[in-house]
């Protein structure tokens, strides 16, 4: 008797637990821009509760659109856990016939091709919903329309089947980076605004594991945001946030030690599977004595789904520890204070863009009558006045024009006037060895300092180089020769600005060019280096990276712009880029234009010899000017003919540019005195004559 209860009881979860399926209906997908819902309301289910013993197994749809990868197509399950199926897959193909979403299946839906047929793998893992919630409730297949307006399309019918032996959520639940989790309370991240979000940030410091069971470091309120242009075409989404009080005010904060700022970015570099490419350019730059963005590696958990590897880094913004320039509040419109400072950029108007103004001249490509934009990025264009936007904007035409007339080689009255040469040479560098598919033309940044503060135009910070440095298929990207300045893509509607190519008609720009080169080549962008910075991050990243593939299973896969072949392990993809960078530096040794007209081994300072003073013969006001790159100290010294030393000073540089003191010569007798200014163990001295 007891054998046939034991019998009947196992028949009875047997049939309790047979795959079931549920089906909705359709209807006309929205061709205006907003997303649809279609719902599905089980009935009765084999399982309490979902899990991998019973569990979803399947998403299957039938939907007719006449353009694929118009679509972002989502599954939200009771308890509001989201999971993106297809997010613009699908190239130009159309129809969704019979598809199936399956995370058994052993095809990715981002190696699929439209009409799609079949099984496939969704771009996030479905298993996700199989969390322990149940399954009654409501079911929603969300439908958006990316591009509208241009095509139509109509879901026909939709069904979830569940049943035994269903895949589970990403189980994490420590990580040798720092944890970073964000709970939104159930809304759907948007564009823009910012939306409220509980965060939470686990970190013990470098070396020590970090569990989802500690105490926090920090636990607190933010708001958060998409960002990026292009980069929202992908499932796995960057963010912009905010640190907030308990009133939804911004409020500066540190994090993972860095400075306190308020505006923090979470980049998923979804494209760059080595996640080396932008860590790599700010380094660089960073290295070369100039202020880049500060960043850390950390693991995301949003609203309780493993989200994989970000970048945790600061935001380009105008502050004492980030890009350090004087405050320009909205009354100062005359005099000095007018004169900065600001930043500015050359970008996409979409994604953080902004208005500002037309360039006065024309890119160097532009058979389509293709113009440069320059943005607003400081002050905001909600807070910068008319006065400001007027000097800015006369600032960059006087630079540009100064550039197209003869005399924009000279060192007094030239483009050195507007302009802090070191930093045209160092960017101009970064974005060759990355042969930046977007350098010069997006992504940007200039900035400018009042001018009593030195006063002249400055490249950077660098930003968004997770499609430099290999990874473009497109307009020479993929190839280790050529230069990047000579975008190789007239009909391209956004080109490089002429500054460049006539930059290189100077012929001391080129020798100064040339010498940095050489003396960066011994140090900071030997091959050495490179290699050792790709290794040290890699190896970092190496436990987490199998996480992330397997939330993001793109590996050995194509997303857009990844150049052939694509690697199908991670070590693949470091090894890549390493071997291509070799083949990059080989090419810039042979080509860099210039001659170097110093030992290539003297510091760039004084290859350069940029110290200038005037007036000369001088009255009243002494201006000094001189050029460094990189924080150093500075001695400068005034000796009369019989040797005493009338005046000393010593600074402190911040950051590499052209730096100005002024000293009061008021005092000094008529008469001839020498200037003595030391810099990073070398002497430079200058005559100039005291009158009145």
């Amino acid at each position: 008797m007891r054998k046939h209860y034991f019998l009947l009881a196992l028949l009875t979860i047997s049939s309790l637990l047979k795959a079931q399926t549920f089906s909705g209906s359709g209807g006309v997908i929205p061709a205006d821009g907003t997303a649809a819902y279609y719902l599905i309301q089980p009935g009765s289910l084999g399982a309490s509760v979902l899990s991998t013993n019973f569990g979803l197994l399947n998403v299957c749809i039938n939907l007719n659109h006449t353009k694929d990868s118009d679509l972002e197509i989502a599954l939200f399950s009771p308890d509001g856990t989201q999971v993106m199926l297809t997010h613009a897959n699908g190239g130009d193909g159309d129809k969704f016939i019979n598809t199936s979403f399956d995370d058994r299946s052993d095809r990715s839906i981002t190696d699929g091709s439209a009409p799609f047929t079949g099984s496939f793998r969704p771009n996030e893992k479905l298993g996700s919903v199989n969390n322990g919630q149940t399954g009654y409730g409501t079911w929603k297949l969300y439908v958006h329309d990316l591009n509208p307006f241009s095509d139509n399309g109509t879901l026909l019918n939709w069904s979830i089947t569940f049943g035994p032996g269903a895949s589970g959520p990403m189980v994490f639940n420590s990580s040798n980076l720092p944890i970073v989790m964000i709970d939104t309370y159930g809304q759907t991240i948007p564009d823009d605004p910012k939306i409220p979000a509980g965060l939470k940030i686990f970190n013990k410091g470098p070396g020590i594991r970090n569990y989802i069971t500690d105490m926090p470091e920090f636990s607190g309120r933010s708001g958060i945001e998409l960002r990026g242009s292009s980069s929202q075409s992908f499932p796995k989404k960057s963010y912009g946030f905010e640190s907030w009080d308990n009133f939804n005010n911004s409020i500066d904060t540190s994090f993972l030690g860095m400075p306190s700022e308020s505006d923090w970015i979470l980049n998923a570099n979804y494209t760059d599977k080595s996640f080396v490419r932008n860590v790599m350019a700010y380094q660089v730059w960073h290295n070369m004595g100039n202020y880049s963005t500060r960043y850390h590696f950390v693991e995301l958990v949003l609203n309780g789904q493993y989200q994989g590897i970000y970048i945790f880094s600061e935001k380009i913004k105008r502050n004492s520890n980030r890009v350090d320039i004087a405050k320009l509040k909205p009354d100062q419109n005359t005099g000095d204070v007018l004169t900065g400072g600001y930043i500015f950029k050359i970008d996409k108007q979409t994604g953080s863009g902004g208005s500002g103004w037309t360039s006065s001249y024309a890119p160097s490509a532009s058979p389509n009558g293709q113009t440069i934009f320059f943005q607003y990025e400081y002050p905001k264009e909600t807070d910068i006045t008319t006065q400001q936007k007027s000097y800015i904007q006369s600032d960059v035409y006087d630079f540009e024009t100064s550039l197209k007339t003869q005399e924009f080689v000279d060192t007094t009255n030239g483009f050195r006037k507007y302009a802090v040469e070191s930093t045209f040479i160092d960017y101009f560098l970064v974005n060759e060895l990355s042969k930046n598919v977007d350098g010069y033309r997006l992504s940007t940044f200039l900035n400018k300092e009042r001018d009593s503060k030195g006063g002249k135009l400055r490249m950077g910070p660098v930003w968004d180089y997770d499609i430099a440095w290999h990874n473009a298929d497109y307009c020479g990207g993929d190839v280790t020769s050529g230069w990047a300045y000579q975008f190789p893509c007239p009909d391209d509607y956004w080109q490089v600005p002429f500054w460049w190519s006539r930059l290189l008609q100077d012929p001391l720009y080129k020798s100064h060019l040339k010498c940095r080169w050489l003396y960066l080549r011994q140090n900071v962008l030997s091959n050495a280096w490179f290699d050792n910075y790709i290794d040290s991050i890699s190896g970092q990243l190496m436990e987490a990276q199998v996480r992330n593939f397997t939330t993001w299973p793109i590996l050995g896969i194509y997303v857009w712009p990844n150049p052939w072949p694509y690697a199908t392990t991670y070590q693949g993809e470091v090894d890549g880029l390493k071997t291509w960078m070799h083949n990059r530096l080989t090419w810039l040794d042979a080509n860099m234009p210039g001659t170097c007209e110093t030992t290539f081994n003297v510091d760039y300072a004084e290859a350069t010899n940029s110290i200038n003073i005037y007036p000369n013969p001088v009255s009243e006001q002494l201006n000094v000017e001189y050029q460094t790159f990189r924080k150093t100290s500075v001695d400068i010294s005034i000796v009369n003919q019989q040797g005493s030393v009338l005046h000393t000073s010593n600074t402190v540089t911040r950051s590499a540019g052209e730096w100005i003191e002024t000293i009061d010569m008021s005092p000094f007798a008529p008469g001839v005195y020498l200037l003595r200014l030391t810099m990073d163990g070398k002497l430079y001295t200058r005559r100039f004559i005291k009158i009145g």
